[in-house]
């Protein structure tokens, strides 16, 4: 979780997703920045943010059990590390990452 300038985030790059409440912390929550599928994650007192969608079959991640800096896919169990994307039992396979910065209470995301 960075804190960003606000001279940063009048890029078109940044996008606002969230406040920053609106994630507890252990918590997950859906965002559709510009109509893409992303779920934010708050974990170790950080903000994450990755693909919405398994590297699989493309379920759902927001359904899917979440333990530490563990998402687990809802439909076949693929496990995977937040603060990198990947697949824990095969790193080499992950899910997108992107860039997340707080400011003035308001969560962005860099796509």
């Amino acid at each position: 979780m960075g804190v960003a300038g606000e001279e940063d985030l009048l890029t078109d790059s940044w996008i606002k997703v969230a406040d920053e409440g609106a994630v507890p912390d252990g918590g997950m929550l859906p965002v559709y920045p510009r109509g893409l599928g992303l779920l934010l994650v708050k974990a170790g007192g950080a903000l994450y943010a990755v693909a919405n969608r398994c590297a699989h079959l493309g379920c759902p991640l927001e359904s899917g059990a979440r333990d530490a800096f563990v998402i687990t896919c809802p439909c076949h169990d693929w496990r995977f590390d937040v603060r990198t994307g990947g697949l824990v039992e095969a790193p080499e396979i992950a899910i997108a990452t992107y860039p997340v910065r707080v400011a003035g209470g308001e969560v962005f995301v860099e796509l």
